[in-house]
C-alpha cells in the first residue's frame, strides 16, 4: 500500500528509509490504518489500531531527522524492558518532558490524555505521553523499537 504523501515522506528518511518501510509494513499487517499529514517541519505518519482507534505509532520529521513516536497501552506490562534499553535510549526518556497532568490535575488541558508512570533503572518517571518515548531512530535503537512495538501488540499481531 503506497500512495503519493507517503511516498514523499520515505522521501525524506534517508538512511533510515529501510526500516520505516519495514516498520510502516509491520504496523499495517497487523491492522493498523495509517494517517498522514504534513506539517510545519515536514510529514506526521501516525498508526491507529483498529480495535481501540488509538495511535499506536507516529513517524516524525524533525531537522534532526525521523523519530518515532511510540505510545505504549500496556507500558506497565513489560516495564522490565525499559531497563535493557541503550544508554542513549534510556537518556531520551529521561530527558523528555514531565506530564503536567499526572503532578497536578489541573495544571493541563482537561483533554490531555494522562501521561506515563514507570520506572527505569530504578528511578520513577512521570512523563507526558506525547514526548515519553519520542525515539531517535538509530542502528544501535532500530532493535529495541521493534521490540517496543512487539511487545504492546501493535506490531506482532498476524495479517487479516
Amino acid at each position: 500500500m503506497t500512495d503519493k504523501n507517503y511516498d514523499e515522506f520515505l522521501e525524506t528518511t534517508g538512511a533510515v528509509r529501510h526500516f520505516v518501510e519495514a516498520i510502516n509494513e509491520q504496523l499495517l499487517d497487523s491492522g493498523c490504518r495509517r494517517e498522514i499529514k504534513t506539517a510545519k517541519s515536514g510529514f506526521t505518519v501516525s498508526y491507529l489500531s483498529q480495535d481501540t482507534k488509538k495511535t499506536v505509532a507516529t513517524f516524525v520529521c524533525r531537522k534532526s531527522g525521523v523519530k518515532i513516536r511510540i505510545l505504549p497501552q500496556r507500558l506497565n506490562e513489560y516495564v522490565e524492558f525499559l531497563d535493557t534499553l541503550p544508554a542513549k535510549m534510556k537518556k531520551e526518556i529521561a530527558k523528555a518532558s514531565a506530564c503536567k497532568r499526572l503532578a497536578n490535575p489541573n495544571d493541563c488541558n482537561p483533554k490531555c490524555a494522562m501521561g506515563y508512570e514507570f520506572i527505569m533503572d530504578k528511578e520513577h518517571y512521570q512523563k507526558c505521553r506525547y514526548m515519553a518515548f519520542m525515539l531517535s531512530i538509530t542502528e544501535e535503537s532500530i532493535p529495541y523499537i521493534r521490540k517496543f512495538l512487539q511487545l504492546d501488540g501493535a506490531a506482532s499481531k498476524p495479517p487479516l
